[in-house]
């Protein structure tokens, strides 16, 4: 992460967590707090019910305009049926159309064939995919503050 970022001054990011599958949240949560915490940020935790979920819960949050960014969190897991491509698709698709909007924010919903790759993925000691979604949304508040900026 740019220096420049870690000195942004009064960021406050929203973390969206689906904790369907709540021992990997956590571990995804953890990863993004500490690295949030590391950059000077202040961050809050919203619970929504379901990966499926996490785009409306960003888009009912975003208008308050208490937060620069967001970050969403959340599992799924390929199971015996088409439900897994269709949340997938979805959820991805319900997060770009926000951020396609100019609302900063970094996906971190893991795609996994099982629940090992998803532990490896989320774990500090492992990917860390917590770690990585943190600085990807301290970058596009960057980006979106930088744009703001210049348009004064």
């Amino acid at each position: 992460m740019a220096e420049t970022e870690r000195d942004e001054p009064g960021v406050k990011i929203l973390i969206v967590s689906s904790r369907y599958y709540a021992a990997i949240a956590a571990e995804l949560e953890a990863g993004v707090a500490e690295t949030l915490e590391a950059a000077g940020a202040e961050w809050e935790l919203l619970e929504a019910p379901g990966a499926f979920e996490l785009p409306a819960a960003i888009g009912h949050a975003a208008p308050s305009g208490e937060f620069d960014g967001f970050v969403a969190l959340g599992c799924v897991i390929r199971g015996e049926t088409s439900h897994y491509d269709l949340i997938c698709e979805a959820v991805a698709k319900g997060l770009m159309d926000l951020s396609l909007t100019g609302i900063p924010l970094a996906f971190g919903v893991l795609t996994c064939e099982t629940e090992a790759q998803a532990v490896v993925r989320a774990s500090r000691t492992g990917k860390n995919k917590g770690r990585e979604v943190a600085e990807a949304v301290l970058r596009m508040v960057a980006i979106a503050r930088e744009f703001s900026d210049e348009s004064v």
